[in-house]
């Protein structure tokens, strides 16, 4: 997952967390606020109240009953009312209670914040109620809390965004150091220096290594390029004329059995010293890109033309070759290099083959890439093997005569030509190898 999908998913889980914690706190704060300001204008109420116990209207009304009196009032519309009577308790509680009761006025039941205040008046003990109507209140919570929590809701979804554009150019420096640089370090030739405009310091210092990493890393690549191309020319050369000297001494009569048999065994191992060389020479022609690649190659014609030529090889071991070529495709590339590819390929699906075996040859298109298998019913190889087979002189365990440089020669020469390889092999199975070619670089013929 990238950087920044990540930092997005992280914004909005503590953008949603946040939510969640006011979806259940957010009723509490409103109510308490709410309950706070309505338990402010019902201190207010009775204080006035009490206040004109004094008047001769309500002092004329507490003379003028007995214990069991009550005085109500209420508005038209039930919003308020006011109770006063006799206090059941016979100790005065100074003390305001504020509590949430359902009344019933004039048959008609709502709910109220009430408050309850115990007096004393001329030796008596009464009970003052005033009650507020709160269904609008709670209707009022209940709205405020699904405004507040909606609003958050596209607060939540506008910031998601705004962060989102800014994560995305705060790290778009990092995402074309990784586009234009970090994907080709394997390919330090095509490496580009330029230094990526930032103003965030790390990523700065990032390309800044990069690029100084890089600089050391195309030195030594080319350096061991060079070294390996000059080393490999000038061998030959000794090579040769150690060659020329051992077939001249063998044409020596004089010479018994035992020594030409030493020569002939030196000549062999020259030859296999040559071939090594040479395929060294190879490989770092092909990744110094001195072979041209603008000629067009058909693969059908190259297989069944290195099938021709290895016929004794398969006859050798009664092989059955398939060959499923269902699409006629070219590409531009080395036709020579093509043809190696090729033949060090079915070279080995013969040569580890078993007697009687299979070698089939299928292509097909898959995602928009073109796909070509060479599959055996060979020894096969454990994971570890396949994964190293294409590195230079990596021999497995049943290979007693091979070099271990013809698979890093179908990897060069792979690589080269913008070529995917992969291996899929078991034990006593076989082994098949993919070649996938990009549509961007195959015609259809």
């Amino acid at each position: 997952m990238k950087l920044k999908h990540r930092l997005s998913l992280f914004n909005i889980g503590t953008k949603l967390l946040l939510i969640v914690i006011l979806w259940f706190t957010l009723p509490y704060i409103v109510k308490k606020v709410i309950y706070n300001n309505a338990d402010d204008e019902l201190v207010e109420k009775k204080e006035k109240f009490v206040h004109k116990l004094d008047s001769k209207e309500i002092q004329d009304f507490l003379l003028a009953n007995d214990s069991t009196e009550v005085y109500g009032n209420f508005t038209i519309l039930h919003k308020e009312f006011t109770q006063l009577e006799v206090s059941p308790n016979q100790k005065t509680i100074s003390k305001d209670v504020f509590f949430n009761d359902i009344r019933s006025i004039e048959n008609q039941e709502s709910e109220y914040r009430i408050l309850q205040h115990n007096f004393k008046y001329n030796n008596a003990n009464y009970q003052l109620e005033i009650g507020s109507n709160i269904n609008e209140l709670n209707d009022l919570i209940d709205l405020l809390h699904y405004i507040i929590i909606i609003t958050f809701l596209l607060v939540a979804l506008f910031t998601f965004v705004i962060d989102g554009l800014y994560i995305s150019y705060l790290l778009k420096p990092f995402y074309k150091i990784v586009e234009t640089k970090i994907n080709l370090i394997n390919e330090p030739e095509k490496f580009n220096h330029t230094i990526i405009e930032s103003k965030t310091s790390e990523f700065q210092e990032l390309d800044s290594a990069l690029n100084q990493m890089m600089h050391r890393i195309t030195d030594l690549f080319l350096k061991e390029k060079q070294f390996i191309g000059n080393v490999s020319h000038e061998l030959l050369t000794p090579i040769a004329i150690l060659k020329n000297r051992f077939e001249n001494l063998i044409q020596n009569q004089s010479l018994d059995n035992t020594a030409v048999d030493k020569i002939s065994d030196s000549l062999n191992t020259l030859d296999s010293m040559k071939k090594v060389i040479s395929n060294l020479l190879l490989i770092s022609r092909i990744d110094n890109k001195q072979y041209q690649i603008n000629e067009e190659i058909n693969f059908d014609a190259i297989i069944s033309e290195l099938l021709e030529n290895l016929d004794d090889r398969i006859q050798d071991k009664n092989l059955k070759i398939t060959k499923n070529i269902k699409h006629q495709v070219s590409f531009l590339g080395n036709q020579t290099l093509i043809k190696i590819l090729f033949s060090n390929l079915f070279t080995n699906a013969i040569k580890y083959n078993t007697q009687n075996g299979i070698i089939i040859i299928n292509d097909s298109h898959i995602a928009e890439k073109y796909e070509l298998t060479i599959s055996d019913t060979g020894l096969g190889m454990n994971k570890e093997e396949a994964a190293q087979i294409f590195e230079r002189f990596t021999r497995i365990q049943f290979d007693q005569e091979g070099h271990g440089i013809g698979l890093a020669i179908v990897d060069s020469i792979a690589k080269l030509h913008q070529i995917e390889i992969q291996v899929e092999s078991e034990i006593n199975q076989g082994t098949i190898f993919r070649l996938i070619f990009p549509l961007s670089i195959i015609n259809t013929l």
